[in-house]
């Protein structure tokens, strides 16, 4: 692109105007989360000025130049922003293109006498928006898998809490399936608490397994396994008379294994080979 006319020139003579109606068709754009006018109208400002800072040290309309790293770095952030805030891909890749419509009428404004390079400059406007436009999509999603990532991995660690019953006693209630990536996560938290807690039993509650089959019974069995590694026996409670059958038919080898079909059966037993007891007070037992 041309420094002495076409969208050089015309960034310096009508930034401003350009800015206002940009920002304008900004405002009719439906959005979502924290983000609100004055911080849409900030990042306009801050977009155009390093877009045309670009415009005058390029010579295409690629996104390979260094020119264009503080336009990359700006919609990355941007992008990444509307993510979590909440915003859809469509309001975020707005971002970018609804800048077309005021950059071609002021060089139509600019450009009237010259129709051939105003087809020039437009093709040449229209591509570097496009490609601008596709890079904060890419940028957009790849803020949203952090986000989900982020997120899945909160819900795996508040699905596996290691709670103290009692000292020296642990109970690891599990809800939902149990896979490989979750069963490893349960190992880590229980066998962690294991050694701060300097617990002797660890109770692992599967009341809210929906089905036990072979591979969840192998993963139990390996939690098992890594806890006695640790100096810890472990009690399995929640044995509903399904899961119990279904563990028969199945051949599952529970050998040393300790089961309950309740947690406050397991607490018992825990109490028991802790050598410790839990008594009704002496108030309790003369008002009876």
């Amino acid at each position: 692109m041309q420094s002495d006319k076409g969208l050089t020139a015309v960034l310096f003579q009508q930034e401003g105007k350009i800015l206002q109606d940009w920002t304008g068709a900004l405002q009719e754009v439906r959005r979502h989360g924290s983000l609100g006018g004055g911080d849409t109208q900030a990042q306009a400002r801050s977009f155009l000025g390093a877009f045309a800072a670009a415009i005058r040290s390029s010579t295409d309309a690629d996104l390979v130049g260094r020119e264009l790293d503080d336009v990359r770095a700006l919609l990355t952030d941007l992008s990444r922003d509307r993510a979590l805030a909440g915003f859809s891909t469509t309001e975020t890749a707005t971002f970018v293109f609804s800048l077309k419509q005021p950059l071609f009428v002021a060089l139509r404004e600019g450009l009237a006498d010259d129709p051939k390079r105003l087809s020039d400059e437009l093709w040449a406007v229209s591509l570097m928006l496009d490609k601008l436009g596709l890079f904060s999509i890419e940028a957009y999603q790849k803020g949203r898998e952090e986000v989900i990532e982020r997120q899945h991995q909160e819900l795996l660690d508040l699905s596996t809490p290691v709670v103290e019953l009692w000292h020296g006693i642990l109970a690891l209630p599990l809800i939902g399936t149990l896979d490989s990536e979750r069963t490893q996560i349960v190992m880590e938290s229980l066998l962690e608490a294991i050694v701060e807690k300097e617990a002797t039993v660890a109770i692992l509650d599967i009341t809210g397994v929906p089905t036990v089959d072979t591979l969840v019974a192998q993963h139990l069995m390996k939690t098992v396994a890594a806890a006695r590694l640790m100096g810890a026996e472990c009690i399995i409670s929640g044995i509903r008379p399904q899961i119990a059958q279904t563990i028969v038919h199945l051949g599952v080898n529970l050998e040393g294994v300790i089961t309950k079909a309740t947690l406050a059966g397991a607490l018992q037993t825990a109490l028991r080979k802790t050598g410790q007891s839990v008594q009704r007070a002496q108030s309790a037992r003369t008002s009876e």
